[in-house]
């Protein structure tokens, strides 16, 4: 049996339990999984809150480390024995082990340990797929990324600032600041108390940013396309203070021709050749230490709850693990 924390109706964190569950023998193309670390990341609170609906009874988590214990017929990706992670669905990584599909396991380099691909696999891709693929940023130019010194912010501002870019970043306080800055934001705006629109038009001159990256939703959506320049672009990839105002596609008119999108690591990573290429190009920046993904925070699985707790209150810093 296997201890996993999982969910029969949404709610606040008091809606996770322990439980033990029956794992059985991995199908065909599928592999069993023993967990040695697992990545804490924001959409579990969504998947937790009902924001982003599950089927209900379900488990919680797109990220985890371990072992390949067994693997079903047809699995050629994979050996059992070798070390794995993965970022992706279905859910139910917080559990000391799992079934998991096979084609969506990476086998990991014997230079990245457990613990830093579990906190760096689903951030370190995101970032990936966001300023490499979805707007792909050149040295020389200037951008706003929200949330700085969070998870996915720090290791972004790691991989621009490698990338020759200069980050503009939003924080909630003076510590958040200098972590940042000590991360490669060049110029973070603490935005409980500085107006960040302001503080960007007069970083850039007037002339705003080419991209914001906006994980934070409701409380800067509005805001961010008020720092964009003409024809830039507003990439939101996350919720943290809830879904943006349906928009209004003549505002993106009104203030510059303007494009918006809103993409998810699901659809970057699609094809095996694509999660390939994600984890190879984060594997390889963390190998050449432009980039470092520091556990800031760990808490036993059966601390799910006040994992939870601690990152929606904004308590968390870098990436979070839950070890089982």
């Amino acid at each position: 049996m296997a201890t996993a924390i999982r969910i029969h109706a949404v709610g606040g964190p008091e809606a996770l339990r322990i439980e033990q569950v029956e794992v059985g023998a991995p199908g065909p193309g599928e592999a069993r999984v023993r967990h040695t670390a697992i990545g804490l990341n924001f959409i579990d609170t969504y998947h937790r809150s009902g924001l982003y609906p599950l089927a209900l009874p379900s488990g919680l988590g797109m990220e985890a480390a371990g072992v390949v214990e067994a693997i079903g017929s047809g699995v050629t990706q994979i050996s059992v024995g070798d070390r794995v992670a993965y970022a992706s669905g279905p859910v139910g990584a917080y559990a000391t082990e799992r079934l998991m599909s096979a084609d969506r396991l990476v086998r990991l380099p014997d230079d990245i340990d457990d613990e830093t691909a579990a906190a760096g696999m689903l951030k370190g891709m995101t970032v990936e797929y966001l300023v490499r693929r979805v707007f792909a940023v050149k040295p020389g130019m200037t951008v706003l990324f929200h949330a700085a010194a969070g998870g996915v912010g720090l290791i972004a501002c790691q991989w621009l600032a490698h990338l020759g870019v200069t980050v503009i970043g939003t924080v909630g306080s003076d510590e958040k600041a200098a972590l940042a800055r000590a991360h490669g934001c060049t110029h973070p705006i603490v935005y409980t108390r500085e107006d960040f629109v302001q503080r960007v038009r007069e970083i850039t001159g007037g002339e705003g940013v080419p991209v914001v990256f906006d994980s934070v939703g409701r409380a800067t959506f509005s805001g961010s396309l008020d720092c964009l320049r003409k024809r830039g672009m507003y990439v939101g990839f996350g919720n943290a203070s809830g879904k943006p105002d349906p928009l209004d596609l003549g505002l993106l008119a009104q203030k510059g021709s303007l494009f918006a999108t809103r993409p998810t690591l699901m659809d970057y990573t699609h094809t095996r050749a694509e999660l390939e290429a994600s984890a190879a190009a984060l594997f390889e920046v963390i190998r050449k230490g432009a980039v470092r993904i520091e556990v800031r925070q760990r808490f036993g699985l059966r601390d799910a709850a006040e994992a939870h707790r601690t990152l929606e209150a904004r308590r968390t810093t870098g990436s979070t693990l839950l070890l089982p």
